[in-house]
């Protein structure tokens, strides 16, 4: 009997359906085969699998210090990094528990700085995530362990207090309990940041190799405020000693109060904010104990202190004085103070010791409108000021200054901006561009 149309159609359909079940089946096989051979799991793709559509991300990122599973690691330790292709670069550090750990990128892009040292004999996990202009990712990690708690620590003061108010020449003065060796400075000083408000450039000069110093370019802007830190804690300084506890200090700068005098006409001229608002007669040292000429700074005031000169001059030469509003300028003892016995002949002859000398009236008047950092130029005498003697971070030009950084000095590039930005921010991963 012949097949009508309709049976016919269905066991063509049929017989299709058969063949595709052999293909699937044959599919499958191929696949079973191919996941064999990758060693795959259950099917999932290895860890390395692409699609051909895929392509690895263009930037890298490596992570050179500390290393991984590194133990020992001192508590001041920097993550360090390098990076190519990459337009963006972030990097994360958290502690054992998960919690992110504030930090800043260094301005080279190359390192980041945890915002304080890190707790002793714990663990941490550092990541870089690099991306490039194609927007892929690529991470790199690090899981290392701090050192313990050093037993020989250097100590670290500040001569300034926080919120303090002074002079438009202040320098920031930082001092440690034990010689720095050269070889460390660099180091430390990578770790001593200054935010001033508004910006203003500057750098650090190493006094002596257990004091240091910052100043701006020029003079403080007057009002300005500054903070500055020393995050040294956990920081190896040579001999198996590390810093001790990070420092922080905030102050305030004054308004801008200049006084300069000249020898030639035995006045001194202060000026506030630029402007000429006394201007004082003065007799200064005599020829065979004349005052300095140079810049220097009151270092400190006393509204009524004793000079006792005989262990120094001598029983021949030395005297015993007491002196009223007297401000210190030099280590080697010269002040400005009041000196009624010479007032008549100030603004007129040289009679004392080394020291500015002005009247009672002006000496009180001086007293009470001067900081601790104000600035005093003295011109014309017969010697020179000589650096160290007081706080001489002004007596030197900008390029002698720089000479006494233990880095190189680099002028900003966007003076507008904070020229050392305070490293504590956010629990939010640091991001800086990279080239």
């Amino acid at each position: 009997m012949r097949a009508s149309q309709d049976e016919l159609i269905r066991f063509g359909a049929a017989r299709r359906r058969g063949r595709r079940r052999v293909f699937a089946a044959a599919v499958l096989a191929a696949a079973m085969a191919l996941t064999a051979c990758t060693g795959g799991k259950g099917g999932d793709k290895p860890s390395n699998w692409q699609s051909p559509s895929e392509s690895p991300p263009k930037a890298t990122a490596t992570i050179t210090e500390p290393k991984a599973d590194a133990e020992n690691v001192p508590a001041a330790t920097a993550i360090s990094f390098t990076t190519q292709e990459a337009t963006e670069t972030t990097v994360e550090l958290k502690d054992s528990a998960g919690k992110a750990v504030k930090g800043k990128l260094a301005a080279d892009g190359k390192s980041w700085l945890p915002a304080g040292a890190l707790d002793y004999g714990q663990t941490y996990t550092a990541t870089v995530t690099a991306t490039g202009d194609d927007g892929k990712p690529a991470t790199a990690t690090s899981t290392f362990t701090t050192m313990a708690k050093p037993a020989k620590l250097v100590n670290i003061s500040s001569f300034l207090g926080d919120n303090q108010v002074v002079g438009v020449g202040m320098p920031l003065i930082v001092r440690f309990g034990r010689a720095i060796p050269e070889d460390r400075r660099a180091d430390l000083q990578r770790r001593m940041t200054v935010t001033a408000k508004p910006a203003q450039e500057g750098i650090w000069h190493w006094v002596s190799p257990t004091e240091v110093h910052y100043r701006p370019k020029e003079f403080w802007k007057a009002n300005s405020t500054v903070s500055y830190r020393v995050q040294a804690g956990g920081l190896p300084l040579g001999g198996g000693w590390y810093g001790g506890p990070d420092l922080t200090v905030d102050i305030k700068i004054g308004p801008s109060l200049v006084m300069t005098v000249e020898n030639s006409s035995k006045r001194m001229t202060v000026t506030k904010n630029g402007k000429v608002i006394k201007t004082i007669p003065v007799s200064l040292g005599k020829p065979s104990t004349p005052s300095s000429s140079g810049t220097m700074l009151v270092i400190e005031k006393k509204r009524h202190t004793v000079f006792d000169t005989f262990d120094e001059l001598g029983p021949k030469d030395g005297y015993r004085a007491e002196i009223d509003y007297a401000q210190r300028l030099t280590w080697g003892g010269e002040f400005i103070h009041a000196a009624p016995w010479s007032e008549g002949v100030q603004g007129r002859q040289n009679v004392s010791h080394g020291c500015v000398n002005v009247s009672m009236a002006n000496g009180a008047w001086l007293f009470a409108n001067t900081r601790i950092g104000d600035p005093i130029t003295v011109k014309g005498t017969e010697t020179k000021l000589k650096n160290g003697n007081g706080w001489t971070d002004w007596n030197m030009s900008w390029d002698e200054y720089v000479k006494g950084s233990a880095l190189p000095y680099e002028p900003p590039t966007q003076p507008d901006e904070d020229l050392s930005p305070d490293p504590d921010t956010t629990d939010e991963p640091s991001t800086e561009p990279t080239n």
